[in-house]
């Protein structure tokens, strides 16, 4: 599935931060994000954070970052997002989980930088036959479900986890 309008592009330096709590709801977003995604702060702020989420980024992807996010791991993960007009944008991830002082997880925190070009190749044609694969089935849960052993099938005959696969592009 081809990403919503025109692609735009992060700055070489560019650096997006925000801020959720334990349900993706945005906490703090920063200005490279706003300005990035079209949105203003109070547009985003109290928001799930897949208002940005691309129809061209397979939700089994999503169900992988979640369920690492949910065993306390950091996850890695080059990630299409969609902007307030409908254009889009390309990120590389590093998402961790956000402790208290008693050391119990209350959000989450994601830096996103510029992908590089030649990793976003391969990971477009990974999430396009991942896509293709989730269509397939009209039930959100069969859908999700075919989605997912897709991409964990995929992913294992490089011998590698999803993080170390991200990592090797």
């Amino acid at each position: 599935m081809q990403a919503e309008g025109s692609e735009r592009v992060l700055g070489e330096h560019d650096l997006i931060v925000s801020k959720t709590d334990l349900r993706g709801y945005i906490t703090y977003a920063n200005d490279v994000f706003l300005d990035i995604s079209e949105f203003k702060l109070s547009e985003m702020m109290g928001k799930p954070h897949n208002l940005v989420r691309s129809r061209a980024m397979p939700r089994s992807a999503f169900k992988l970052v979640w369920d690492k996010l949910g065993r306390g791991e950091e996850v890695f993960a080059y990630v299409v997002n969609r902007t307030k007009n409908d254009n889009h944008y390309w990120v590389f991830a590093h998402i961790t989980p956000s402790y208290d002082t008693e050391g119990e997880v209350i959000g989450f925190h994601s830096n996103r930088r510029r992908p590089n070009p030649e990793a976003l190749a391969k990971i477009s044609k990974l999430y396009d036959a991942v896509l293709q694969e989730e269509a397939k089935h009209k039930n959100g849960k069969q859908s999700l479900a075919a989605g997912t052993a897709l991409l964990d099938q995929m992913i294992g005959t490089t011998g590698m986890d999803y993080d170390e696969y991200v990592l090797s592009l």
